[in-house]
């Protein structure tokens, strides 16, 4: 080759790239102002409306759907983004984040925004890329080259780009040459460096709110509310999630959301009501029951759910009028239930509320049939021994209790202490008082941490009729040490202390009841007592005539013993 073509060839070669390079920004051109729209400012306020953060973000569906960083949304309590138009709308809701990479997505309020189209492939190293910053002018799109493009999660991509990022485009879109996002913009290693970073923009697309994201660490760093799920049982997971996890305020939030979304699903209404049933708001639970029932399909669980509610109304709080509600109207209700599928649970409901209105014969009868189903165990067996119990059958009560607690082995689980429990009055009451201390002390064994003086009393109650002294006396003493104020376990203590012959206990503990009840003549019956069987009737007998003129019945008696 002669040296003079051979410098017009070394000329083309330098030539070329530069062409290229000219070529490339004009090619930008075609799509940047199109892309430009999808590009916007995000915003952040504190409680106070404090600007708390800003950033960079991009819209991914004409709904409104949008990716940015997270980090401005940390204790966040208000959002809104600033389009190229200079338009201002307001984030609505939080659709994912992840505070590891910094990423969120979210929708914000508006109607037919301008998405930016996404690359359904990862970029490959060498291939050129666009960072496209924001701009209410025409934008300028900055050139750059893919250096790194690392695989995270199997499918998405981590890239490191040879590119000198402008100041404040984080957030900011990174385009492949058709103006297909493929990342989003992150913060650089230091500002002004060669390399730029991005995080594949399918990753952020991808997240999805679940009936758990209640418990995502970054979500719950944010006060912006998130979005309900778009399946509806994930939606009813986080309905119930949010019933336990936040406060009143936040789960109406939710349930609000939840029937604005799935208005066609009792579940938002049942739980709404129920809701508004906790605040003694009668009225607007019954609301909302009466269209659970009207829009659900079959009706049998809203029937039950309405039931079961006025019940707990009439039992728990009868002291709160409300008209419209009885035991009949829950009984009513339950019986449509029953009508369209008698499942042993609404039948168990039924038998409930007969037996609360007195019905104990039709109670009883509904509670033996429960027995043959899967509902058979301790609860079947106690509510079956109630209905006895009004009945006036002391023995077959007994053995219902025996069986409710026979549902269990030894060593016995907690489930059984209410009926063990049950059982240790009900034998106090058939004067089995040894078998009682016996259930009251398993009792015990299942609640060491959580019994209070009422139960020592008990026990001892049932300890002395069964002339367990030694256990007796520890037990109203522990009830005293329990609740020092109360006049009446001091009172049975000095009792307890006389009968044993521990005279100078006694006279302390009656004059401590006294102390706490002045007005009260037991105290003085028990001090003269006392006083009387240590031999010093000098002084007992003006405290058991006090007594008498209190109006106390036993202090004759006694006057006249030892008088």
């Amino acid at each position: 080759m002669e040296l003079k073509q051979w410098d017009m060839v070394r000329k083309l070669v330098w030539v070329l790239p530069l062409c290229l390079f000219t070529f490339l920004p004009s090619a930008a051109q075609s799509w940047a102002s199109k892309a430009a729209k999808s590009v916007f400012t995000l915003k952040t306020f504190d409680q106070s409306g404090n600007l708390l953060g800003s950033t960079n973000g991009f819209f991914v569906s004409e709904e409104g759907d949008a990716v940015s960083c997270f980090t401005p949304f940390a204790g966040a309590v208000r959002a809104v983004v600033i389009d190229a138009s200079g338009k201002e709308l307001p984030v609505e809701y939080m659709l994912g984040a992840n505070e590891m990479y910094d990423v969120a997505k979210f929708r914000v309020s508006g109607k037919k925004l301008q998405p930016l189209t996404l690359a359904s492939m990862n970029a490959a190293t060498g291939q050129q890329a666009w960072l496209l910053p924001y701009s209410v002018k025409k934008p300028t799109p900055v050139n750059g080259q893919v250096d790194k493009a690392e695989t995270f999660q199997e499918q998405y991509a981590y890239y490191t780009v040879k590119m000198q990022m402008p100041d404040n485009c984080v957030g900011c879109p990174l385009l492949n040459d058709n103006g297909e996002a493929i990342g989003l913009m992150q913060q650089p290693a230091q500002q002004g460096a060669d390399q730029s970073y991005a995080i594949s923009v399918r990753f952020i697309t991808d997240m999805k709110i679940s009936g758990l994201s209640l418990n995502d660490a970054a979500l719950q760093k944010t006060k912006i509310k998130m979005a309900m799920p778009d399946a509806q049982d994930e939606a009813t997971l986080m309905m119930m999630m949010a019933a336990t996890t936040m406060d009143s305020i936040g789960y109406a939030g939710v349930i609000n959301d939840f029937i604005a979304k799935f208005p066609n699903a009792e579940e938002g209404y049942i739980n709404r009501a129920q809701l508004a049933f906790n605040g003694l708001n009668f009225a607007a639970a019954a609301a909302d029951m009466q269209q659970a029932i009207s829009i659900s399909d079959p009706k049998d669980n809203a029937h039950f759910a309405y039931a079961r509610m006025i019940y707990q109304k009439e039992v728990y709080a009868s002291d709160v009028p409300f008209a419209e509600w009885s035991l009949d109207k829950a009984a009513q209700e339950v019986k449509s239930a029953c009508d369209i599928n008698p499942m042993p649970t609404y039948q168990h409901l039924l038998a409930q509320i007969l037996f609360a209105q007195k019905k104990y014969d039709e109670a009883l009868s509904l509670f033996k049939q429960l027995d043959n189903t899967d509902l058979k165990g301790a609860e079947i067996y106690y509510e079956t021994a109630r209905c006895y119990e009004m009945k006036g059958d002391t023995v077959q009560m007994l053995a219902l209790l025996d069986s409710a607690v026979n549902v269990y082995s030894k060593p016995y689980l907690k489930e059984a202490a209410p009926y063990l429990l049950a059982r240790a009055t009900a034998r106090m009451d058939a004067g089995k008082n040894r078998l009682a201390v016996q259930d009251l002390n398993e009792y015990e064994n299942l609640n060491p941490t959580g019994l209070n003086a009422n139960f020592y009393y008990l026990r001892e109650q049932a300890e002395v009729a069964g002339r367990q002294f030694q256990q007796a006396l520890n037990d109203i003493t522990k009830a005293t040490e329990m609740e020092p104020n109360e006049a009446i376990y001091h009172a049975e203590k000095s009792s307890l202390e006389s009968r044993v012959g521990m005279y100078d206990e006694a006279i302390k503990s009656a004059r401590e009841c006294i102390r706490l009840a002045p007005g009260e003549s037991d105290g003085y019956l028990l001090l003269g007592l006392a006083l009387c069987q240590k031999g010093n009737k000098a002084e007992g007998l003006p405290q058991l005539q006090k007594a008498k003129d209190m109006g106390n019945a036993q202090a004759d008696a006694l006057i006249a013993r030892y008088r």
